[in-house]
C-alpha cells in the first residue's frame, strides 16, 4: 500500500484518534486490491469477514428481494463501507459492487474488533460513525417518505452542485438508471420528474446539468437540516 493512501486511512475520522501501534496493527493485516467495473465485493447475507475502504473509485450498495433490486447508496473515495457488519460479526444487509475501477482497502473484521475492545479512542469513533450513519438512514427515510419525486430529484440535484463547482453546471457521476433507483423511482418516473423541473430552469442534457436560478429551485425544493446535510 502506498503511503499516501495509509495517511488517508489514517486522517479518516475512524482511525485518526486511534493509538498509533494499533492503526500500524491493523495495516500489516491489510489487503488492498484492484478491481474493474462492475465486479460484487460483498453479498446480502454473507458473514462480514473485512471492513472495506474506497480509496479510488465509486462502489454501489444495493439490496434485492424477490426479483427487485434498489440502490441504497454510492460510496466515494475515501470512505468505509459495512462498518456495523464488521462490529457485531453479523450477516451483511447490503451487497456492494464497482461502478468503475476501484481500489478497494480490506481490513480483517476479527482484527478491527479485536482493537474495538481495546483502543477507547477507536471505539468512541466507531460510535459516532454509526451513530452518523444511522441518522443519514433517518434522513433517506423522511426523504423517500415525505417528498414527492420531483421534490427528491431537486434536493438531489442542489446536493450535487453544492459538493461540485457550485456553479449550476455539474455532471452526474451515476448513470440515470441508477439514480432512479438511488431516488426511489422507475426510470421513467425520473424522465417526467427532469422535465417537470425544466420551468424551474434545470436542463439535463445527457449526464450535464444545468441550473440556471439555484434560488429558484431552492423555492421549490425546500431544503432543511432535518432531510438534508450542508451542501453549502
Amino acid at each position: 500500500m502506498k503511503s499516501s493512501e495509509i495517511q488517508e486511512i489514517r486522517s479518516l475520522e475512524l482511525f485518526s484518534e486511534m493509538e498509533g501501534h494499533n492503526f500500524d496493527r491493523l495495516m500489516r493485516g491489510a489487503y488492498i486490491q484492484n478491481f474493474p467495473p462492475q465486479i460484487e465485493l460483498i453479498t446480502e447475507g454473507e458473514t462480514s469477514d473485512f471492513l472495506h475502504i474506497v480509496v479510488a473509485g465509486n462502489v454501489e450498495l444495493f439490496a434485492a428481494w424477490n426479483r427487485r433490486d434498489t440502490t441504497m447508496a454510492i460510496v466515494r473515495p475515501v470512505s468505509t463501507f459495512i462498518l456495523a457488519a464488521t462490529i457485531k460479526d453479523a450477516p451483511y444487509l447490503m451487497s456492494a459492487r464497482t461502478l468503475e475501477k476501484s481500489r478497494v482497502v480490506l481490513l480483517r473484521s476479527q482484527e478491527v474488533r479485536d482493537i474495538f475492545d481495546i483502543d477507547n479512542a477507536f471505539a468512541r469513533s466507531v460510535v459516532n460513525e454509526l451513530a452518523q450513519c444511522y441518522r443519514a438512514v433517518v434522513k433517506s427515510s423522511k426523504d423517500i417518505k415525505l417528498r414527492t419525486s420531483i421534490e427528491r430529484l431537486a434536493n438531489y440535484l442542489l446536493r450535487q452542485n453544492g459538493y461540485t463547482s457550485g456553479t449550476g453546471e455539474f455532471d452526474l457521476k451515476v448513470e440515470k438508471r441508477l439514480l432512479a433507483s438511488y431516488l426511489g423511482m422507475t426510470p421513467e418516473n425520473l424522465s417526467r420528474a427532469i422535465k417537470s423541473l425544466q420551468p424551474y430552469g434545470v436542463k439535463i442534457d445527457g449526464s450535464h446539468v444545468s441550473i440556471q436560478d439555484i434560488s429558484d429551485l431552492e423555492t421549490l425544493a425546500k431544503p432543511t437540516p432535518s432531510i438534508d446535510d450542508p451542501y453549502h
